[in-house]
C-alpha cells in the first residue's frame, strides 16, 4: 500500500487539542504532508497548527464536509488520510491493510449520546449500498488514489463520512474497518452535545439524498425536491421534472442541445414542465407564463443566493408565497445547500402560476415577451455574467454571499 501523499484535518475551534494531532500525525506519516482545514474558528486553532508544523488553510465557516473538500483539492495527488482534530492514538495501522477506503474503528466507546444518529447511519449506508458499518460516522480513514477520485467532493457537514462509505462500496472498492486504540473528544448528554447530534443527524440524512457540485466545487445537498410537499399538484410535478433532472442529466445545456440530443430529460423539462402549467391554468398563456418563469430562475441557479433573490423580487410583484424562499435563502447564500433543478423550477413554476392570476390581458403578454426575450438571450450569453458586469446588480446578487 503506498504511503499517503497527505492527512487531512477538518478543525473548528479546536486550539486546545490541534498541536498535540499534527505533531502525532507528523509522526504518524512524516512522508506525508498535513493539512488542517480550519472551518471559520473564532480561537487560535489555525496559529497552532501552523506552529505544529502544518500547511493551514483558513476559510469561512462552511461545515465538515466543505472544508474536506477544499483541502482536498489543495492536496498532492495519492492516497489520503482524514483524522479528527481532536484525535489521541497511533493511527498508522490504517494504511497497512491493503484496501481502498479503510475505517478506523474505536477499540473502546466512551461517552457519546443514545446512539440515535448512529444507527440511521449504519441503516442508510446499508439501504444505499449493502455495506454493514460498525463505526458508520468515524472520521479516521484511509483512501487509496482510487477511493479519493470515487469520493471527492464529499458531502457537506457531517454527513461526509456516511457518503463516502456509499460512494465507495457503490463503486466496487474494497472497503473494510479496523479496529484501532484509539479515542477523542466525546460529545456530552447536554444541551450543546444533542444540538451537534441534531445537526449530525440532519447532515447524514441528507448526504445519503440527492446531491450536485456547485461552482466551487462542494458536494452539496440538493433540497429544492422538499417544494414538491406544496399542495399545489402542478408545483409537485414540475418539482419531480427537475429532480429527474438533477439526477440523470447528461452534459447538454441549452435548448438546442437538449433537442439535438433527442431523449434527454431537458427535453422532458421542455415540454413537461409547459405541460403541467397548461393542465393548472387551462391557457395557453399560462402554459407559457410557467414554462418561462421556470426556465428563467433555473438559468439563474448557477451561484448561491442568486435564483432566490430574483424569485422573492418577483414574489413582490406578482404575488406568490414567500416563506420557502425566506427559509431556504440562509442555507443557499451560506453554501450549505443547493436548490437544484428542482428547486429552481418550482419556484419559477410558483412565479408562473402567481402570473397568471395577477397579470391579465396585455400585461401578461408583455410578461411572456420579456421572458421569451431574456431565455433567447440566455442561450446565447451567460445571465450570470451579464449579471456580474452590471454594477447595482452585482451588489445585489453578491449581497449575503460568502468569498
Amino acid at each position: 500500500m503506498a504511503d499517503p501523499s497527505a492527512v487531512l484535518v477538518a478543525a473548528r475551534d479546536e486550539e486546545g487539542t490541534i498541536a498535540r494531532t499534527v505533531a502525532a500525525l507528523r509522526e504518524q506519516f512524516p512522508e506525508a504532508e498535513v493539512i488542517v482545514a480550519d472551518d471559520g474558528s473564532r480561537d487560535a486553532t489555525a496559529a497552532e497548527a501552523e506552529r505544529a508544523g502544518a500547511r493551514v488553510l483558513e476559510l469561512p465557516r462552511r461545515g465538515k464536509g466543505q472544508a474536506l473538500t477544499l483541502g482536498e483539492q489543495a492536496a498532492p495527488a495519492g492516497a489520503l488520510v482524514l483524522a479528527d482534530a481532536d484525535l489521541v492514538g497511533d493511527l498508522g495501522a490504517i494504511v497497512r491493510t491493503g484496501g481502498d477506503l479503510t475505517i478506523a474503528a474505536f477499540a473502546e466507546r466512551r461517552g457519546g449520546g443514545l446512539g440515535i444518529a448512529k444507527t440511521m447511519a449504519r441503516k442508510l449506508i446499508r439501504a444505499r449500498s449493502a455495506f454493514d458499518a460498525r463505526e458508520p460516522l468515524s472520521g479516521q480513514r484511509h483512501l487509496s488514489a482510487a477511493a479519493r477520485a470515487e469520493t471527492f467532493p464529499v458531502a457537506a457537514g457531517f454527513g461526509c463520512e456516511v457518503r463516502m462509505t456509499i460512494d465507495a462500496a457503490r463503486a466496487g472498492l474494497r472497503v473494510s474497518e479496523l479496529v484501532l486504540p484509539l479515542s477523542h473528544k466525546e460529545t456530552g448528554l447536554d444541551v450543546r452535545g444533542f444540538a451537534h447530534r441534531g445537526r449530525q443527524l440532519v447532515d447524514t440524512v441528507l448526504a445519503a439524498g440527492p446531491l450536485a457540485v456547485n461552482h466551487r466545487g462542494l458536494r452539496l445537498p440538493v433540497v429544492g425536491w422538499t417544494l414538491a410537499l406544496r399542495r399545489e399538484p402542478a408545483v409537485a410535478a414540475i418539482a419531480a421534472i427537475g429532480l429527474a433532472d438533477d439526477l440523470w442529466s447528461g452534459p447538454e445545456r441549452g435548448f438546442r442541445r437538449h433537442l439535438r440530443a433527442g431523449r434527454t430529460t431537458g427535453v422532458l423539462k421542455l415540454v413537461g414542465i409547459p405541460l403541467a402549467g397548461l393542465l393548472a391554468t387551462r391557457q395557453i398563456s399560462g402554459a407559457l407564463l410557467v414554462g418561462l418563469s421556470a426556465n428563467f430562475l433555473n438559468q439563474l441557479d448557477t451561484r448561491p443566493g442568486r435564483a432566490l433573490k430574483a424569485y422573492l423580487a418577483g414574489a413582490l410583484v406578482v404575488g406568490a408565497p414567500t416563506r420557502s424562499a425566506v427559509f431556504l435563502l440562509p442555507y443557499d447564500l451560506r453554501e450549505k445547500v443547493m436548490l437544484g433543478d428542482a428547486g429552481s423550477n418550482a419556484l419559477g413554476a410558483m412565479l408562473g402560476l402567481s402570473s397568471v392570476s395577477r397579470l391579465t390581458g396585455r400585461s401578461r403578454w408583455l410578461a411572456i415577451g420579456a421572458l421569451a426575450g431574456l431565455t433567447l438571450l440566455g442561450e446565447r450569453r451567460s445571465l450570470g455574467a451579464l449579471i456580474e458586469r452590471t454594477p447595482g446588480l452585482r451588489t445585489l446578487d453578491r449581497l449575503g454571499r460568502q468569498a
